[in-house]
C-alpha cells in the first residue's frame, strides 16, 4: 500500500530511549500520536537464554517511506528479545523491492515490509523470501493470505478512493459522484484531479481500479472520456491533495474530486485537533471505484538473524503490533480482533465492494498498462 499522509512527516521519533533501557537504533519513521487504544496481553515466543545474556542483537528492518511504528511498541520488542531494530527506509514502495532485487544473495535487511499486492507476483518471482509461518497466523482471514507458502505475511491493508468536498457539492446544488462513470458526465468537467501511476502508488491503484471495473478492451475508453471532460494529472499524492483539492485542510486547490484514501476524511478529523467534528471530506464507494492494497512482510533469504527474524514476524501480526497500526499509518490491521481507535470507528470507511485484480494479472500486465496510459493521457 505506497503509500500515505504528508501530515505523517516530520514527526520523529525520540533520537534515544533513555539511558536505563536497551540501546536502541532509532528508526527515521514518523510516528504520530498514539493513545486511545487499550493494550491487551500477547503471548509471544519468549526470548532464549543465550539471547538473553548475550549483547543486544541487531534486527535490519527495510521498509518504504511511509512506514511508521510507535516508540512503545517497538522498545516492548527489543526489551523482549534482548535487541535493536534498525530500520531502513528505502524510498516508496516499488523502489524498495527494486533495492530488495538488487541485493538479491547479498540482502541489506533481515525483513522486509511493503510489498503490497500490485507488486506481490513481482516479489515472489524474484524468490526473495524465505517461507515461514509466524504464530497467531490462523487469526487472520484467508482472503488475506496470497501465499500458501508463507513467504510473504499479510500485515494491513487499506483502499484508494475517490474524495469528494462536501461543501462545494452543497454550495453548487450537484450531488456528489458515486460511481466511475459519474467522472465523464459533463456536470462533473473539470473537477477531477488524478496522479500519474507511473510515478504514484494511488494513481496506479486508480488505473487499476478502472481496468478491473471496465475490463481490458473498454479502459482506456473511459480514460479517453476522462481527458475529454478535463482531468487534472499530477506525478504525486500530496500535489493532487494539498495543491489541487478544495476539501483539503489548507489547500488552496479548486478541484473538488481526487484520488486519495478511504482513511482520508478521518484523517482529516483527527489531525484537526479538535476543530472538526465530522470530516469536510467524503468517499466515493460505489462498485470498483476503490482499489483494495494489503501490505506483506517476510523474511529475506540470507537473513543474517533469522531466529529474531522469525520473532519480529509473530511480533507484526500479535495484537499488540496490529493495533498501533492505524493511528501510525492510517491503514486497517489485518488481525480482526485488533481494536480500532474510537475515531477510525466512527469515520474511516471500508467499501463494500472494492475493486480487485489478481496479482498475477498485474504482474504480467502493469508495465503495458501504464505505457498505454502514459501514451494516451499525456502526450
Amino acid at each position: 500500500m505506497g503509500y500515505r499522509y504528508r501530515w505523517l512527516w516530520g514527526w520523529m521519533l525520540a533520537a534515544l530511549i533513555g539511558a536505563c533501557t536497551t540501546p536502541v537504533v532509532t528508526p527515521t519513521p514518523i510516528p504520530t500520536a498514539t493513545g486511545g487504544v487499550p493494550t491487551p496481553t500477547v503471548s509471544l515466543a519468549p526470548a532464549t537464554p543465550t539471547a538473553l545474556l548475550a549483547g543486544p542483537r541487531e534486527l535490519v528492518l527495510m521498509t518504504h517511506d511511509s512506514f511508521s511504528v510507535s516508540e512503545e511498541v517497538l522498545r516492548e520488542f527489543e526489551q523482549r528479545y534482548n535487541a535493536r531494530v534498525q530500520i531502513l527506509k528505502a524510498g516508496d514502495a516499488g523502489a524498495a523491492l527494486n533495492k530488495a532485487i538488487l541485493a538479491k544473495g547479498a540482502p541489506l535487511a533481515d525483513v522486509f515490509f511493503g510489498v503490497d499486492n500490485t507488486f506481490f507476483s513481482r516479489a515472489i518471482r524474484e524468490d526473495l523470501f524465505d517461507p515461514y509461518r509466524p504464530q497467531g497466523l490462523e487469526e487472520i482471514p484467508r482472503e488475506f493470505i496470497l501465499d500458501p507458502e508463507h513467504r510473504l505475511i499479510p500485515i494491513d491493508y487499506g483502499d484508494v478512493c475517490l474524495n469528494y468536498d462536501k461543501k462545494y457539492f452543497q454550495e453548487k446544488g450537484l450531488r456528489p459522484p458515486e460511481s466511475l462513470e459519474d467522472l465523464i458526465r459533463p456536470e462533473y468537467k473539470g473537477l477531477l484531479v488524478v496522479e500519474n501511476p507511473a510515478t504514484s502508488s494511488p494513481g496506479l491503484a486508480f488505473m487499476l481500479a478502472t481496468i478491473a471495473h471496465f475490463g481490458e478492451e473498454r479502459w482506456l475508453d473511459y480514460w479517453r472520456a476522462l481527458k475529454a471532460n478535463d482531468v487534472k494529472i499530477t506525478e504525486g499524492w500530496e500535489d493532487a491533495y494539498y495543491k489541487e483539492f478544495s476539501g483539503a485542510t489548507g489547500s488552496p486547490g479548486t478541484r473538488p474530486i481526487v484520488v486519495s484514501y478511504a482513511t482520508s476524511p478521518a484523517a482529516e478529523v483527527y489531525f484537526s485537533e479538535g476543530k472538526l467534528s465530522e470530516p469536510p471530506t467524503g468517499n466515493v464507494l460505489g462498485k470498483d471505484a476503490c482499489f483494495r492494497q494489503i501490505e506483506f512482510a517476510g523474511i529475506l533469504k540470507g537473513a543474517r538473524n533469522r531466529e529474531l527474524a522469525e520473532r519480529w514476524m509473530d511480533y507484526m501480526i500479535s495484537l499488540r503490533f496490529q493495533e498501533d497500526i492505524p493511528l501510525q499509518m492510517f491503514v486497517f490491521p489485518v488481525h480482526p480482533k485488533a481494536k480500532l481507535p474510537d475515531f477510525f470507528q466512527k469515520f474511516a470507511e471500508v467499501p463494500a465492494e472494492p475493486a480487485r485484480l489478481d496479482p498475477a494479472q498485474i504482474d504480467a500486465n502493469r508495465e503495458r498498462w501504464i505505457q498505454e496510459w502514459t501514451d494516451l493521457m499525456l502526450r
